[in-house]
């Protein structure tokens, strides 16, 4: 037992030793800031979300400010944030149409960008509260208003390339996203920007190719901001099909027993996702968003059994459609009808995460319909308030009663002198 003893404490000290403690690097101290301040060009689509990332910064400095400029050189600079560095905003706080300042955070001397929209598109410093800057970025924020939509599965194909003496004009394709449903046939899309190359562009704008930046950078002179107008950025949109992974398929079992094992009327239907009821007046416009879900996110929208693929329902497909799902993955219904009753599902990153069930009504008549879950449950709370309050008054009047039987309790009896009395 001795010898055991020993050999387990040996092995225990050398294990010990064999650990070190590292202190977590620290990249202010090996990314020294560049002498002569540089822009890093970065483009993204409308309504995208984003992170500028302060790579460098003095030591002595414990927190960083972001600036704001329309063009280089500008007069006028605008403070995205306080002197501390502690603005922190929710992205589920952020809404369309939000105040600039509103829509930007600063976390971990990072700067978040909430649904950035044509109109953010400048240079973005990081700096001190003395006015010092330490990084910048050049951010081109490219409309989807003239986006332009190619179906593989038609036999369509990109824009070419276009070449106007020694300016190149391009399109540069992001990823693939993953196939936006599973188990049915989906649809997979790439967004593609618009990009240039020039010989002669300022030597602050860096890209990963050199003379190549977004066609909405500030380092394109005005000269050829006129040629590169006319190319907008293209969305590529493919068919896939992938299988459901097994924990969907675990839940739809589970889901399958819970409504052969309930009984009949008590449990008819059981809802595979969570489901929001909304009620429309007839004649108006609705516009539905996935929860969670971002313009760069697979996202797809089924009514009901019917599956609203994107080469019928996308903006810009036919200019009089009523029902269509914009660039940004919201569904759009113009002129609401009686037919558009049903449940809507919304699939996100190939997984279906929620459904509303949308009813219609008329402004004329405002009947009272118990199928609304939000009338049952007003009602629900004003019967039980009823309940409280008659409970309350029976249960007073019956200590009283009981005080006047029992004199001895007559003592707690609150008296009340009535003046008219």
């Amino acid at each position: 037992m001795n010898l055991a003893h020993t050999t387990v404490l040996l092995w225990m000290l050398g294990t010990l030793q064999a650990f070190e403690l590292v202190e977590k690097e620290n990249i202010f101290q090996r990314t020294p800031c560049p002498a002569f301040l540089m822009f890093d060009n970065a483009a993204y689509l409308a309504d995208m979300s984003f992170e500028l990332p302060c790579h460098c910064k003095p030591e002595e400095v414990p927190a960083v400010v972001w600036y704001y400029q329309k063009h280089v050189g500008s007069s006028h600079t605008k403070v995205l944030t306080d002197f501390d560095g502690r603005v922190l905003t929710e992205a589920t706080q952020v809404r369309v149409g939000s105040d600039m300042l509103v829509r930007f955070s600063i976390r971990m001397f990072s700067l978040l960008v909430f649904q950035a929209q044509p109109e953010d598109s400048g240079l973005y410093f990081c700096g001190s509260r003395k006015g010092d800057y330490f990084y910048a970025y050049d951010v081109d924020i490219q409309s989807s208003e003239r986006m332009v939509a190619t179906f593989r599965d038609q036999g369509q194909e990109p824009f070419e390339d276009e070449y106007h003496g020694k300016l190149h004009i391009f399109t540069t394709f992001w990823e693939w996203t993953p196939c936006d449903r599973c188990g049915v046939r989906g649809e997979q899309w790439r967004i593609g920007l618009c990009y240039l190359q020039s010989p002669g562009l300022s030597p602050r704008f860096r890209n990963t190719l050199p003379e190549v930046v977004s066609c909405g950078s500030r380092a394109v002179p005005s000269k050829l901001q006129a040629k590169v107008k006319d190319h907008p950025p293209e969305l590529l949109v493919r068919s896939c099909m992938v299988p459901c992974e097994k924990t969907e398929k675990f839940q739809k079992g589970i889901v399958a027993i819970l409504n052969y094992v309930s009984k009949e009327g008590s449990r008819p239907w059981v809802p595979q996702v969570p489901i929001q009821f909304h009620k429309q007046v007839l004649g108006h416009g609705l516009i539905i968003s996935c929860p969670g879900a971002r313009p760069e996110h697979a996202v797809a929208w089924d009514k009901d059994q019917q599956y609203l693929y994107r080469t019928q329902y996308l903006k810009g497909v036919n200019r009089s459609m009523r029902v269509f799902i914009d660039h940004g993955n919201h569904l759009h219904i113009r002129f609401a009808q009686l037919t558009d009753r049903g449940i809507y599902y919304c699939w996100r990153q190939g997984v279906k995460i929620a459904g509303f069930r949308l009813g219609m009504t008329s402004r004329r008549r405002h009947r009272i319909s118990l199928s609304d879950p939000e009338t049952r449950s007003a009602l629900t709370l004003t019967l039980i308030g009823y309940l409280v309050i008659t409970a309350i008054f029976v249960t007073i009047h019956l200590c009283r009663c009981g005080c006047y039987l029992f004199p001895s309790c007559s003592g707690f009896l609150p008296r009340i002198s009535l003046p008219w009395l």
